[in-house]
């Protein structure tokens, strides 16, 4: 027959090992729940990157448009620099 120190252990280790259960299932629905929200998270820097990087694309691309604009104009001024010249009959 078990006398009452031994019925109290097996008492003990029943709760605990209920306890322990029942913290290992909530540590897997918090360990699912985490890596749900770093899926959302690299979405959203995903997101945040394709933004940086359109943005860089498109300040590349106003440099580029601004850098021909430039020329052109040096072009041009370069002409009408040539045709004044020309205009008043001195060359070089």
């Amino acid at each position: 027959m078990l006398d009452s120190s031994q019925i109290l252990i097996i008492a003990a280790i029943t709760i605990m090992t209920a306890i322990l259960t029942v913290i290992g299932v909530q540590l897997i629905l918090v360990l699912k729940d985490i890596k749900k929200i770093l899926g959302r998270v690299n979405a959203l820097i995903d997101a945040i990157e394709g933004i940086g990087f359109s943005i860089t694309h498109g300040s590349a691309e106003i440099i580029g448009f601004i850098t021909g604009v430039k020329k052109l104009l040096g072009i041009v001024d370069a002409i009408a620099e040539k045709s004044k010249r020309k205009k008043h009959g001195t060359s070089k």
